[in-house]
């Protein structure tokens, strides 16, 4: 099983294109922001919720706002409501574990593989989030294996909608990194090489609405060539998905579900697994895998894997 999970965490750009690592995939928040109207300091309400927050309390990252309680297990303090050196889990990756683009999604993957990320987030094996170093370094172990244990009795949805397009329209990252449209009915740009994931309403998920999800904008062409690689293996360029992940790519025992993940995060576990930022011993085998992958190839794995069902 160990082999296995070191063959097929995920796909890369090769260590050799380190440079490469795609902006569009790192989402952080820009230095200047497009005006918006003010919040009203109103509470507000979602479709098909009995709650009401206002933004303030949306954005308590000691108490983020829970939709839609009746829908999952009761949440464990650290993921409810964390404490001083550690942010609710929910505040990211929401009760429902769905997460943001920005984040992970973590809804019904094995509670051992994520104890294991976090440990490795831990030890510096695991780069990327420096948010998330400082957590994992702060969680105790029974913390660590409350959140894992919650996270994976999660029923994964389909939380990614994946569309070919050949322009999208002007964006800008805002506060949490989430990527927004730009107001005013902002001109369209092509999307070249790049992969753009909005949200489906993006009122709703700053309010961290559980039931609103995101939508991938991918390059024409790549939900087929993707197909081919994850597949096939692109000619020998790497190996068959579903030699690790199942043939439905929804994991296969310890070994994550990367089925309707979202589309960048996928991208960017590649490229920092490909770089050498993701450097545990379950991931060098993956190196070695990805190597031969180039950016186009990462985007089309990323679009077809992202468009699966979870």
């Amino acid at each position: 099983m160990r082999w296995m999970l070191a063959l097929c965490l995920a796909f890369a750009v090769s260590p050799a294109r380190a440079a490469e690592m795609p902006a569009w995939a790192f989402p952080v928040m820009e230095k200047v922001q497009p005006t918006l109207p003010r919040d009203d300091g109103k509470p507000k309400t979602m479709p098909g919720s009995k709650a009401s927050f206002t933004q303030a309390q949306v954005n308590d990252a000691t108490n983020p706002p829970d939709w839609y309680p009746d829908e999952h297990p009761p949440m464990p303090e650290v993921v409810g409501h964390g404490r001083k050196e550690v942010r609710a889990c929910a505040t990211c990756h929401l009760p429902n574990g769905l997460g943001h683009p920005e984040s992970a999604n973590l809804a019904g993957l094995p509670a051992a593989y994520i104890e294991r990320q976090l440990q490795d987030f831990k030890d510096g094996k695991r780069k990327g989030s420096d948010t998330m170093t400082g957590f994992a370094k702060a969680i105790t172990p029974e913390e660590t294996k409350a959140a894992a244990a919650y996270f994976a009795s999660l029923k994964p949805v389909r939380w990614t909608h994946v569309v070919e397009t050949d322009t999208v329209p002007q964006t800008y990252v805002g506060k949490g990194n989430m990527r927004f449209v730009r107001p005013g009915g902002a001109a369209s740009e092509p999307l070249a090489r790049r992969i753009i994931e909005l949200p489906e309403d993006p009122v709703r998920a700053e309010a961290r609405d559980g039931h609103s999800g995101f939508v991938a904008n991918v390059p024409k062409g790549s939900l087929a060539k993707g197909e081919a690689l994850a597949k096939q293996g692109g000619g020998g360029k790497t190996i068959a998905c579903a030699i690790c992940h199942g043939a439905d790519l929804r994991g296969l025992g310890e070994v994550p579900r990367i089925a309707g993940r979202s589309a960048i995060y996928l991208v960017r576990q590649l490229a920092l697994i490909q770089s050498g930022e993701r450097n545990s011993e379950q991931t060098a085998l993956m190196q070695a895998v990805v190597k031969q992958l180039s950016m186009d190839d990462m985007v089309a794995l990323a679009a077809y894997v992202a468009s699966q069902t979870p």
